[in-house]
């Protein structure tokens, strides 16, 4: 009896030192930054530990067992400090049905395009038509692509890119990925594009973009008319405030996702962690921004895909992408939402913009409903609000007819129809809005 308390005793005290070791990795981890791959804070815990297993094993026999949590500790974190995916950056492979073309910007974006040319039975629209994605730095899914060529069937001239660092567009230096870039950009696309002032369609980060744009009157004098669809918080005092949001959505309710994981891999769960945490800077030293981006996966997103659409939908959610055309950039993604929490009010800037503007909000939107109300409120060039029934933040995803859905809305706005949805809410609904709790 006595002999298994001994024993039970030291596996508690060698479980301590391992624990005590990784938890010493970690906060040096951190201190340093990540600094060279994670290695420089597992030579910390490798000396800090050979030291205690030294100072332990000094006045008794000599055996190897203090050095046995080190060796334990040593592995764990070393899985920390070795890359399993390549660290040049290998972009998703080619869409079949629309090609991918390279734009160099004024801002030195580089930026993959995809352009969907007006059908040729359908009567063609005034303006070009380009499309922000969400993420904010991933690529543009296999849904958007299937609405984005429905708006194609309806006489518009589509073209969307891709945000620097995300899909098939080239990286940016970390220190460069922010809001304001993605405004500058913008502007710079539109530049590019040559064809006069263009409709654009916003959706969530690219809500934000869009938003931010319409306050900067140059970049606005760009846009005949905005759509803002599902929007993010526009402005840091906007991302500081917290409440209600749509009604049931689908994130806890729907199946796990398959497929590999790169936050089920030690490297990655521990640097994206510390960096959703805060605790560790996009740019660090641990898992550089092409290394983290080819190691995310779909099923990584799994809880936040499944957190789009309504609760009804929650045994049918479509395959947005696969790993072959899946791509997001977690670091420059915490980057861009983290200049977006430091940016100062636009609301003033706002309410001079007089671009027509319409607000699509979802049903069972993820998004807090303070983000969308907020817009409206301080926006009076938006001239409809359409409450989309149905669909959670996807609005478009190829259930039912939420895609048709959704271009219908889309094309009343720009061409001037009656809205097919009521008007709702307006400026002078929104407390009543927010108390019902839609």
């Amino acid at each position: 009896m006595r002999k298994t308390s001994l024993l039970i005793g030291r596996l508690g005290v060698a479980m301590a030192a391992t624990a005590g070791l990784v938890c010493l990795f970690l906060v040096m981890i951190v201190l340093t930054g990540g600094a060279g791959s994670g290695l420089a804070a597992w030579l910390t815990t490798l000396g800090v530990g050979v030291a205690a297993a030294l100072w332990r094993g000094r006045a008794g026999p000599r055996t190897l067992a203090p050095f046995l949590p080190v060796a334990l500790a040593v592995a764990l974190t070393g899985s920390v400090c070795v890359p399993s995916v390549p660290i040049d950056r290998r972009y998703p492979t080619d869409l079949p049905f629309v090609a991918t073309e390279h734009w160099s910007l004024t801002t030195g974006s580089r930026v993959a395009v995809y352009h969907y040319p007006p059908a040729p039975d359908s009567t063609r629209r005034t303006a070009p038509f380009v499309y922000l994605h969400g993420g904010p730095v991933r690529g543009i899914s296999m849904l958007d692509h299937r609405f984005l060529q429905l708006l194609a069937r309806q006489g518009y001239d589509v073209y969307a890119y891709e945000q620097p660092g995300g899909g098939r567009s080239d990286l940016l230096p970390m220190d460069q990925y922010s809001v304001s870039r993605s405004v500058r950009d913008l502007a710079a696309f539109i530049d590019h594009l040559d064809k006069g002032p263009v409709d654009v369609l916003g959706f969530s980060a690219g809500a934000v973009t869009l938003t931010q744009a319409l306050a900067e009157p140059p970049v606005a004098a760009r846009v005949r008319k905005a759509v803002i669809a599902e929007p993010g918080p526009m402005d840091g005092p906007t991302a500081s405030t917290t409440g209600q949001k749509g009604r049931p959505n689908a994130g806890d309710l729907a199946p796990a996702m398959d497929g590999p994981r790169a936050t089920r891999v030690p490297r990655y769960a521990v640097a994206f962690g510390l960096m959703r945490l805060g605790l560790l800077s996009p740019d660090s030293g641990l898992v550089g921004q092409a290394e983290g981006a080819n190691a995310f996966a779909p099923a990584d997103l799994g809880s936040d895909t499944a957190s789009a659409y309504c609760a009804r939908d929650a045994h049918r959610i479509p395959t947005e992408d696969t790993v072959d055309t899946f791509s997001f950039s977690p670091a420059p993604s915490l980057r861009v939402q983290q200049t977006i929490k430091d940016s100062p009010s636009i609301a003033e800037r706002l309410r001079r913009s007089d671009t027509p503007a319409m607000l699509m909000i979802a049903e069972c939107s993820s998004q807090t409903r303070h983000w969308a109300t907020t817009i409206l409120a301080n926006a009076p060039a938006i001239e409809r609000t359409q409450y989309m029934p149905g669909v959670g933040h996807r609005m478009w995803n190829s259930l039912d007819n939420n895609n048709e859905q959704a271009c219908a809305v889309v094309d009343a706005f720009l061409q001037d129809k009656p809205a097919p949805l009521p008007n709702h809410p307006t400026r002078s609904d929104i407390p009543a809005f927010l108390h019902a709790q839609r």
